[in-house]
């Protein structure tokens, strides 16, 4: 997940070949004749493992339960979810998506879960043909690249970003906001849009590593710099140590992040310094979608976390695909282009970059130990 990295693997031969009925280029619609398309599979791409692994485990799921819905409904053609864990590392990523690419059956890829790995990763699907859907990595610049396969389901951090910057400003009322980002791809892109919406506001600004712990010298520069909100763009558990090290240093400010941050596992390593911590999401709270939220909680025994719902959305734009009988590349690309249905988040849909056509973004507070919603920033 560091924003330096490179791509410089190139694509195996064998991938750009590949001339069989999955989402590659050249691939031919097993659906000929009439013949229902099955024995497919969908992708899930992210962290199932690492430190960002609660993230990808709350897609994955949401993919999952999509999937598992379609095939009671399909018994006798059923589809599989096949699962690639990137650990959250950018590094990992264009492994995995020569191996994705690879796959005859594979369709479409939930993913790549986060920005970093999606900068790595994308230009493999791209050239193969293999059609993306995320929803979760937020980074403007991803819908930049003129990839025909990329899709994200979810608003972008040109909405997070400013919508952050207005919580602060217009909510929180705060005078001073101290800025500080973990260099990744995600982090810094959207704490540096965060930095230009707040301006003059801006009280402060420092950088920091994933995997860091000791945030000593941050924490001496917020505190000499007087802010009474911090802003941090990055994910939970750097998040954790560097709220729960401003407390112990008697920092009394607004702690504020965004869809990274949004996870259990930041109140579990930050403890009582997590209450009061505001985080900001392009998600929908599970209490407007109260069936999604039962299923998932049946399935799964826990209730739906960050990107669950968006994840399901995504994965069911795929099963459409398939159930209309959608399995070339370049079919699929269209159908996602043309998609227009009632999901459990939104009305989804597709402009031309693959942004979804409509986008809202919340405030959620941490309240007793938990993660509430507090209000859509408009």
């Amino acid at each position: 997940m560091r924003s330096l990295f490179k791509i410089g693997v190139p694509v195996v031969a064998a991938a750009l070949a590949l001339s069989a009925c999955g989402g590659t280029k050249g691939g031919s619609s097993s659906t000929a004749g009439g013949s229902k398309a099955c024995d497919l599979k969908i992708g899930f791409f992210g962290a199932l493992t690492g430190d960002a692994a609660n993230l990808g485990i709350n897609i994955k799921n949401g993919a999952e339960l999509a999937v598992n819905q379609y095939n009671e409904k399909n018994a006798d053609c059923k589809v599989q979810l096949v699962t690639f864990d990137s650990q959250g590392d950018p590094s990992i990523a264009p492994g995995l998506a020569q191996k994705a690419v690879t796959d005859k059956k594979l369709i479409g890829i939930v993913g790549p879960a986060f920005s970093g790995e999606s900068k790595a990763a994308d230009p493999i699907f791209e050239q193969a043909g293999l059609n993306t859907i995320s929803a979760s990595a937020t980074n403007p610049a991803l819908s930049e690249n003129g990839w025909k396969t990329f899709h994200r389901i979810l608003g972008n951090d040109a909405t997070q970003g400013p919508a952050a910057a207005k919580y602060i400003k217009d909510v929180l009322k705060a005078q001073k906001t101290f800025v500080i980002d973990d260099s990744s791809e995600y982090g810094k892109g959207l704490a540096d849009i965060v930095r230009k919406d707040l301006g003059s506001q801006v009280a402060g600004n420092d950088s920091i590593q994933q995997k860091q712990t000791d945030f000593s010298g941050s924490v001496t520069k917020v505190t000499a710099s007087k802010a009474d909100s911090l802003f941090f763009g990055g994910y939970y558990a750097e998040a954790a140590l560097i709220v729960k090290q401003l407390r112990a240093a008697g920092w009394k400010g607004t702690f504020v992040a965004a869809d990274g941050v949004k996870d259990d596992g930041f109140i579990k390593a930050a403890g009582a310094a997590s209450e009061g911590a505001v985080v900001t999401c392009p998600c929908l709270p599970p209490d407007q979608a109260p069936e999604f939220a039962a299923a998932y909680k049946k399935a799964y025994n826990s209730d739906p976390a960050t990107y669950s719902a968006e994840a399901y959305d995504a994965a069911n734009v795929f099963l459409d695909a398939i159930k209309d009988g959608k399995t070339k590349s370049a079919d699929i690309t269209s159908f996602i282009g043309s998609y227009d249905k009632k999901g459990v988040t939104k009305q989804v849909q597709f402009d031309a970059k693959g942004e979804p056509a409509h986008v809202t973004v919340w405030a959620y507070k941490v309240q007793g130990g938990k993660i509430v919603p507090d209000q859509e920033i408009k």
